[in-house]
């Protein structure tokens, strides 16, 4: 996502706004970049069945539709399976 540095803290406030008890909800993590405007966003569910049901709830389209209003264009969407490593 492409955000001026003017509004990433309203970003923020907004992604602070999500609520926590979302079936499947894991945790989310921002990465700002520190030499751009691109802002990463991880949301982490506990599969991909609840991911999907997230996506598809009016409720995460209104909350997507307020940090829209914020970007300078259309976020890149990015699925797949987290995999960590030591």
């Amino acid at each position: 996502m492409v955000v001026k540095p003017e509004n990433r803290e309203k970003l923020q406030a907004i992604f602070d706004e999500e609520p926590t008890d979302t079936k499947g909800y894991i945790a989310s993590h921002v990465l700002m970049e520190n030499d751009s405007d691109n802002v990463w966003l991880l949301a982490i569910f506990a599969d991909r069945a609840t991911y999907d049901a997230n996506a598809d709830d009016p409720k995460q389209h209104e909350m997507y539709l307020k940090y829209r209003a914020l970007l300078e264009e259309e976020p890149e969407w990015h699925d797949g399976e987290i995999r960590s490593f030591p």
